[in-house]
């Protein structure tokens, strides 16, 4: 398929607002459904995110996913006893408290009787743990969920190889000193080679990086396209900042250190240092590069989920309505990183609306190289035609209205807590600009991904 693909996207437009002209004017309709509840974001916050190896180096997964919870509590004053359940995302586990949801949540002070469960789905974890909790309200099981997401990428286990843990576990079993000893005597120097982590993939054993990389090929990305996007992301991201636009920020007090309270791998450069960068993956003729990659991340984020109805008798203002959601998966080998292509369609039907309705675009950013293929995807009759089972195109989004406030590659991006910075990015981006519908997507490991889309509450 790659050969096939690579030839006939070549010719492909390139991505541009040019495609929004394809549609109808917004209906500007409300997405509630009829005998289904309205499920709302009150509040969402996250820790800063940082580059791996700095602040957050010397804690463990709960007591970032902790200071979120935290934040949360701090900024809604919503009482601890009021909150049904608890869900988290996230993605490398820490073995010792691998229900991280629950050690967060008895170290954030909630009550040892609230459940709480944790979700692993690669970069859409946060997204899985927010539906979920939007199943358990608009099911009736819950009126009020919080849903986040962590990851720390300063501290990964790291495995004895198979063999040696093999030898461990039998040497735990042995009675007797001949026993141990003959046991002993059996492990060889290479059995304590360890088993480092890797971003790959199980089924295909190929790196992430390598796949952005074939994905920038196959849709004729150039280095410099995915340079400019990536500089875009952090030029905007570096604005947002400036101007105290990123308000689901709150500063975490880290233990024997200072307080941090803003996201630190925001560093806007130039082409000409960008362009200087060798390849990371595909060497030496490869695009993806260190500086329009995502990079190693630790953060963590988390929101207050509410049937409307107990938001509203609470005395809330929520800020966002969460609507229509789909997940989507494809071949991990080929189209691993094209789930916001597949899923932003089929939410789009599902809510009844076009690309034209919708006035936020907020993606997940692994790679420059990866939001542009994408991009053109979307834009690509003959990609929704013989890949999609469709007749035409859906577009591409408008670069004026997506991800206007920066990105994952310059914000970063803890795997399991990205999701719930892209909805409330969505819904402070839409009370900002003005509009009624955004759209959340993001692809993930495995060929997965996931697009919802959030409505603002009005105001």
């Amino acid at each position: 398929m790659t050969s096939m693909l690579t030839c006939a996207i070549r010719s492909l437009p390139a991505a541009s607002a040019r495609a929004v002209g394809l549609f109808q004017p917004k209906s500007k309709k409300t997405l509630a459904k009829s005998g289904v509840k309205n499920v709302v974001v009150v509040e969402g916050v996250r820790i800063p995110f940082l580059q791996s190896g700095t602040s957050y180096a010397d804690l463990m997964p709960h007591d970032l996913a902790r200071a979120a919870l935290q934040g949360l509590l701090n900024r809604t004053g919503v009482p601890q006893e009021v909150v049904d359940y608890i869900v988290y995302g996230t993605v490398i586990q820490e073995v010792k408290t691998s229900n991280v949801a629950r050690e967060a949540a008895l170290g954030a002070g909630f009550s040892d009787k609230t459940p709480a469960h944790t979700v692993t789905m690669a970069c859409i974890s946060s997204n899985q743990a927010m539906t979920t909790g939007v199943g358990l309200i608009a099911s009736g099981q819950c009126d009020v969920v919080v849903a986040g997401g962590v990851e720390l990428m300063s501290d990964v286990p790291i495995r004895h190889s198979r063999k040696m843990r093999k030898a461990m576990l039998t040497l735990n079993r042995a009675k007797t000193l001949s026993q141990k000893l003959a046991l002993i005597s059996k492990i060889r120097p290479s059995y304590f080679a360890p088993e480092l982590p890797a971003v790959a993939e199980f089924s295909t054993s190929e790196t992430m990086g390598h796949s952005a990389d074939r994905l920038a090929a196959a849709f004729a990305v150039s280095r410099v396209e995915q340079d400019e996007y990536a500089l875009r992301s952090h030029t905007l991201a570096k604005k947002a900042q400036d101007e105290g636009l990123l308000v689901d920020v709150v500063p975490f007090s880290v233990p024997g250190r200072d307080t941090v309270s803003k996201d630190n791998g925001v560093r806007p450069s130039s082409m000409e240092q960008m362009g200087k960068l060798k390849p990371a993956f595909v060497k030496p003729y490869g695009t993806v590069t260190a500086a329009n990659s995502s990079f190693l991340t630790d953060g963590a984020s988390a929101v207050l989920l509410m049937s409307e109805e107990k938001a509203l008798a609470m005395g809330y203002k929520p800020k966002a309505y969460l609507r229509d959601f789909v997940y989507v998966s494809q071949d991990p080998k080929d189209q691993l990183l094209l789930g916001p292509t597949y899923a932003t369609p089929k939410v789009l039907q599902k809510a009844g609306l076009t690309l034209a309705d919708v006035d936020v675009f907020e993606f997940h950013e692994a790679f420059a190289g990866q939001i542009l293929a994408n991009l053109k995807a979307m834009d690509s009759d003959w990609f929704a035609q013989n890949y999609m089972g469709r007749k035409s195109k859906v577009g591409a989004p408008p670069l004026d209205k997506f991800n206007n406030w920066g990105g994952s590659l310059s914000l970063g991006h803890p795997f399991g807590a990205t999701g719930c910075r892209l909805v409330m990015t969505a819904a402070h981006r839409l009370k900002k600009e003005g509009g009624q519908y955004g759209l959340v997507a993001a692809c993930a490991a495995g060929g997965q991904g996931h697009a919802m889309l959030v409505e603002l509450y009005p105001q």
